[in-house]
C-alpha cells in the first residue's frame, strides 16, 4: 500500500480541480491511498512544509512508502520533502522551485521516481530554472505548450500520473 499525498498551490485549496482529478486516478489503484491536503490559512511556504511532515508523522507513514504529487507551491512541498527523507515518488506540476523568495531554492530530490509537467508559458514559476533542475538531476520532465495553471492540460497530467502511479506500484 502507497499513500499519495496531493498538495494545492498557494492560491487554491483542496478541492481544486487538479487536486481532485489526481485524487480519483489514485483511487483507480487499489493499493493507493490518497490523502488530499489542506493548506487553506498557511500562506509561508516553512510553515505548509512543517504542516505536511506533521500529518505524514500522524498518519505514521513511511516515507519510503509514500508519493509526493503537487501543483506549484504544492509541487515545491513535494520536492521539500524528498529533499528530507527518500520518498517512492515525486508528481510535480509546475513546481515553484528556483523562485529567489521560496526557502531551500536548490532541492536535491530524493525520489526513487519523479516526473515533472511545466507549461512553455508560465509566468508564474519561468521554465528556465524548473529545466535546470531537471537537467541536473536527469529527472523525467515534459515540456508542454501551456501556462502556470496548466488548465489546457489535464488529459495529458492525468494519463502522465496513471503512468507514473503503475511504475510506483511495480
Amino acid at each position: 500500500m502507497i499513500t499519495v499525498y496531493l498538495s494545492h498551490g498557494l492560491e487554491s485549496g483542496p478541492g481544486a480541480l487538479k487536486v481532485q482529478a489526481l485524487k480519483g486516478i489514485a483511487e483507480q489503484f487499489e493499493n493507493c491511498e490518497p490523502v488530499v491536503m489542506d493548506y487553506r490559512g498557511l500562506k509561508e511556504p516553512q510553515e505548509r512544509l512543517e504542516h505536511l511532515l506533521a500529518v505524514i508523522d500522524e498518519r505514521n507513514d513511511t516515507l519510503a512508502n509514500c508519493v509526493l504529487a503537487g501543483s506549484s507551491l504544492g509541487g515545491w512541498l513535494s520536492a521539500a520533502v524528498s529533499a528530507q527523507e527518500p520518498v517512492l515518488g515525486c508528481f510535480l506540476l509546475a513546481p515553484a522551485l528556483g523562485l529567489p523568495d521560496y526557502p531551500q531554492t536548490s532541492i536535491t530530490l530524493q525520489a526513487q521516481h519523479t516526473h515533472i509537467i511545466h507549461g512553455w508559458r508560465d509566468d508564474v514559476v519561468p521554465p528556465g530554472p524548473v529545466i535546470e533542475h531537471a537537467r541536473c538531476q536527469r529527472l523525467s520532465l515534459r515540456m508542454i505548450d501551456d501556462d502556470h495553471r496548466l488548465q489546457n492540460s489535464l488529459d495529458t497530467i492525468l494519463s502522465d500520473f496513471e503512468r507514473f502511479l503503475e511504475l510506483c506500484l511495480q
